[in-house]
C-alpha cells in the first residue's frame, strides 16, 4: 500500500478476511478520545482484542496506558487474548517492546490469566 494512503482512523474501518474455512471479522475503531466512548457497544462479539499504540509518542503512552485498562477492564472482554502492537517502529526514536512492555504489564491484576503480547509493527513497513 502507498504510504501516503494510510491514515488516522476517523469513526470504523470494517475489514474481514478467511483462513482456512473460518471468517475474521475485524473492527478497526478510532482512537480519539470522543470515539471511545462507542467502544464498549462492540466488546461482546469481541473474541480477541487488538490495541495499536503509538510506540514514537512518549507523551501519550501513560494515557494510552489508562484507556487500555478501563477497555479490559469491561466484564465482556474478561478471559479473552490481547494482543498490543507498538506501530511505528519505523522511526527512529520510537519506543521498543522493551520499553512498552512493562507499562501495559503494570495491568496484570486486570489482565489475570490471559494471554497478552505486545508485538513491534510499523503500519508502513510491516
Amino acid at each position: 500500500m502507498n504510504p501516503s494512503k494510510i491514515t488516522t482512523t476517523v469513526g470504523l474501518n470494517i475489514g474481514q478476511i478467511d483462513i482456512a474455512g473460518i471468517r475474521m471479522s475485524f473492527w478497526d475503531l478510532g482512537g480519539q478520545q470522543e470515539l471511545q466512548s462507542l467502544w464498549d457497544k462492540y466488546y461482546s462479539e469481541s473474541h480477541a482484542v487488538i490495541y495499536v499504540v503509538d510506540s514514537n509518542d512518549r507523551v501519550r503512552m501513560n494515557e494510552s496506558k489508562e484507556v487500555f485498562d478501563r477497555m479490559i477492564s469491561n466484564e465482556y472482554l474478561s478471559g479473552i487474548p490481547l494482543l498490543v502492537l507498538a506501530n511505528k517502529q519505523d522511526l527512529p526514536d520510537c519506543m521498543g517492546v522493551r520499553e512498552i512492555k512493562p507499562v501495559f504489564q503494570e495491568a496484570g491484576h486486570l489482565i489475570g490469566r490471559r494471554d497478552c503480547l505486545v508485538m513491534p509493527v510499523s503500519a508502513l513497513t510491516g
